[in-house]
């Protein structure tokens, strides 16, 4: 994956580091120069001084629209804004934006742009978001039989029913569309960029992650 994150502060500088380590094309952007010693000297990737909104800086970054965009700098108006160019100006539809106020969260969370807020898991969210099927785990139970973990509905999966979802054991029993989060009924159809909580064993979980991966969903 061709990841370009604006800001290079602890949550972007955490997130780099992860994806770099973890094989992916990295690039860092930040308007200090000085921001990039946060990376140690084992970061394989690019760094880039400049403004994370402008166009031409985001070109020479290599954008495309199959690129994952995180706009985490300590400015809710400057990540909006380059969530947004992403999105609109070069089809990225892999966009999280660190947003500090709680209202305007809900709002972009509508328009379709992940949130997420400046708590402690920041940068494991930020991980989650663009790499949904990395291993992650929402809530364990106290066997560890049973998981609950976050997808986003990838747009070859748009229009299944959930019960073309529910399969080999796994159980889709949350879904948040537009911000509004909700039990689905088994005939509800998903769309683009949904996201549900699926609950299943961690066998049940990825045979589930490797139907959505490779076929959008159980035939």
């Amino acid at each position: 994956m061709h990841a370009i994150i604006v800001g290079c502060g602890r949550v972007g500088s955490t997130v780099a580091r992860e994806l770099d380590a973890n094989g992916h094309d990295v690039v860092v952007i930040d308007r200090k120069a000085s921001a990039f010693r946060r990376l140690g000297e084992t970061f394989g990737g690019r760094t880039i001084t400049g403004i994370g909104f402008d166009r031409d800086v985001l070109k020479s970054a290599g954008i495309t629209g199959d690129s994952a965009v995180m706009a985490v700098t300590n400015g809710d108006n400057s990540n909006i804004l380059i969530t947004r160019v992403a999105r609109e100006l070069f089809g990225v539809s892999k966009v999280v934006a660190r947003i500090y106020d709680p209202k305007r969260a809900a709002i972009y969370e509508r328009l379709g742009i992940s949130t997420i807020a400046t708590v402690a898991w920041a940068s494991a969210r930020v991980l989650q978001l663009v790499l949904p099927a990395h291993g992650s785990v929402d809530w364990t139970d106290p066997t560890s039989s049973m998981t609950l973990v976050e997808r986003k509905i990838p747009a070859t999966a748009a229009g299944r029913a959930v019960e073309q979802l529910n399969i080999d054991g796994a159980r889709v029993v949350l879904l948040t569309r537009m911000g509004i989060a909700r039990h689905p009924e088994t005939h509800d159809l998903v769309q683009d960029n949904d996201t549900i909580h699926v609950l299943g064993t961690a066998h049940q979980i990825e045979a589930f992650d490797h139907a959505l991966s490779s076929t959008g969903a159980h035939q």
